[in-house]
C-alpha cells in the first residue's frame, strides 16, 4: 500500500485515546498494510501504531524477529487489532526509542511478561503470551493507543531520558 509519513510528538494525535476498529474492514486492512510498510521501511522500528501514522484506531503491529534482542522469544509480524493486555508479569526497566521521538530514548519500567488478547488480520480472536523485549515492545505500542508515550513513563526525566546521538 504505501509508506506514511511518521508523526512526531507534540503532534497532537499522539495524545488521543483511539476508538476500536472493525476487523476486516477494507479500510483495517489498508490501516494494516500502510503500518508494516511504514515499519519495515524505518530499516530499525520493532513496532507502530496507527495513531502514529495519523490514524485514530486501535492498531499496531509488532515485529522484533529482526532485532538481536527480539530473536530468541518472538511471534514474528504481529497485526492486533483492538489489543488489550489482560495480563501481566514481572518488572523490566528497558531504554526505549520511538519514531514519533526521533530526538530521545529513555529507561522505563515495563512488566516482564504479558498476555494480549486481539483481533488479528483474519478475524480471529488471538490470546498470545509474550516475554522479554516482545512484551516491551507490544506494551510500548498499545500505550500508543492510549495516547501515551514513552516519554509519560519516565520516573525522573533528568536521570532516565537520554538526547539520541543521531
Amino acid at each position: 500500500m504505501a509508506v506514511r509519513e511518521v508523526l512526531v510528538y507534540p503532534d497532537p494525535i499522539l495524545k488521543q485515546k483511539c476508538a476500536p476498529v472493525e476487523p476486516l474492514s477494507h479500510e483495517t486492512e489498508q490501516l494494516v498494510q500502510d503500518l508494516i510498510d511504514t515499519m519495515y521501511a524505518a530499516g530499525h522500528s520493532v513496532g507502530i501504531a496507527a495513531p502514529q501514522i495519523g490514524a485514530p484506531w486501535r492498531v499496531a503491529v509488532v515485529d522484533v524477529s529482526g532485532s538481536k534482542l527480539g530473536q530468541k522469544h518472538n511471534h514474528g509480524l504481529m497485526v492486533m487489532l483492538n489489543p488489550e493486555i489482560i495480563e501481566s508479569s514481572g518488572c523490566k526497566t528497558m531504554r526505549e526509542g520511538c519514531m514519533s521521538v526521533p530526538d530521545f530514548t529513555g529507561n522505563v519500567d515495563r512488566a516482564k511478561e504479558i498476555v494480549v488478547q486481539f483481533y488479528d488480520r483474519a478475524g480471529h480472536d488471538r490470546v498470545i503470551r509474550c516475554k522479554g523485549f516482545e512484551a516491551v515492545a507490544i506494551q510500548h505500542e498499545l500505550d500508543h493507543l492510549d495516547g501515551v508515550l514513552f516519554l509519560d513513563r519516565i520516573s525522573n526525566p533528568g536521570t532516565e531520558l537520554f538526547k539520541r546521538k543521531h
